[in-house]
C-alpha cells in the first residue's frame, strides 16, 4: 500500500480582492523530502506556505496533507470549510517558523516549547517540560532554558521557534524565510538546524533567499514568480543549470 504525498497541490489560487497571488499551483512534495521555494518578493511564495496550514484560504482547487483536504471537508461533491476548532487540530500536525520569531515575551525559552504540548495536545506538565529541555539542547540552547526571549540574540530566538514547533511532533515543517530578519552572523546557526532536520528525514518546505542552503539541503527547488510555479526540479537543474530566462535573471541577481 502506497502512501499519499505529504503535500498535494492541484491548481490553487489565492487571491485578495482584486490581485490574484496564486494562479494554479500544481506541486506534490514527498515524505521525507526537502522542498525549497525560490523566487522574487511578491511572488506568491509565503502566501501559498500559509495556505499549507489554511492561515489563508484557498479560493480555487485543492490541497491536501497527508492525503487530508487542508480546513475542508467533502461533502457530497462539495468542499465544506472546517469549524475553527477541527482546523487548529489539523493544524497542530504542521510545524510553521516564520520570519519574526513570535515567541511569548512573558515566557522562559523552556516554557515557549512546552507550551503548544501543555495547551494543545494535553501533555502533562512534567513530560512537556523534559521533552522542552531535549528539544532546545537539540538546537543548542539547553544552558538557555531560564532565559526569556528578550535576552536572546536573534538567532537563539529562532532556533527557539524551531524547537517550539518541533515540540508538537509535526509530521510536516513549513519555513518561512526563517533568517531574513537575522543579522548575517546569525544566520548560519540558524541554517545549521534545519541542515540537521533534513538529515533526520524531517518533511520540509523553506522559503528562503538562501540560495546556497537550497542548493546543498534541498532535494527539490521550485522557482516561482507571478504566482506560477515557473520551473522545478534537482537544485543542479534549477540553480546550476536554470532553463527559463525567469529563473536566469532572478539568479543572476542573487546567487
Amino acid at each position: 500500500m502506497t502512501h499519499p504525498p505529504m503535500v498535494h497541490a492541484d491548481g490553487v489560487c489565492k487571491r485578495f480582492e482584486q490581485l490574484e497571488v496564486l494562479r494554479g499551483i500544481d506541486l506534490e512534495v514527498a515524505r521525507g523530502e526537502v522542498v525549497c521555494l525560490l523566487g522574487p518578493s511578491g511572488s506568491g511564495k509565503s502566501t501559498f506556505l500559509r495556505c499549507v496550514n489554511h492561515l489563508e484560504r484557498i479560493d480555487g482547487g485543492r490541497l491536501s496533507v497527508d492525503g487530508e483536504l487542508v480546513g475542508y471537508r467533502e461533502a457530497r461533491g462539495k468542499l465544506c470549510e472546517l469549524k475553527p476548532r477541527d482546523v487548529c487540530a489539523e493544524r497542530a500536525d504542521i510545524g510553521m517558523v516564520f520570519q519574526r520569531f513570535n515567541l511569548f515575551a512573558h515566557l522562559t525559552a523552556l516554557e515557549n516549547v512546552a507550551a503548544g504540548p501543555l495547551l494543545v495536545r494535553g501533555t502533562g506538565r512534567a513530560p512537556a517540560f523534559e521533552q522542552a529541555g531535549k528539544l532546545l539542547a537539540d538546537v543548542g540552547l539547553g544552558d538557555r532554558g531560564g532565559s526569556y526571549p528578550a535576552e536572546l540574540s536573534g538567532g537563539q530566538q529562532q532556533r527557539v521557534a524551531i524547537a517550539r514547533a518541533l515540540a508538537m511532533k509535526p509530521k510536516l515543517m513549513l519555513f518561512d524565510e526563517p533568517t531574513s530578519a537575522l543579522d548575517p552572523e546569525l544566520v548560519g546557526e540558524v541554517l545549521d538546524v534545519m541542515r540537521a532536520l533534513a538529515r533526520d528525514g524531517m518533511t520540509m518546505i523553506v522559503v528562503t533567499h538562501e540560495i546556497g542552503f537550497a542548493r546543498e539541503v534541498a532535494d527539490r527547488v521550485v522557482f516561482m514568480d507571478g504566482g506560477v510555479i515557473v520551473e522545478e526540479g534537482t537544485p543542479a537543474e534549477v540553480i546550476d543549470a536554470p532553463r527559463h530566462e525567469r529563473t536566469q535573471a532572478f539568479l543572476s541577481k542573487v546567487w
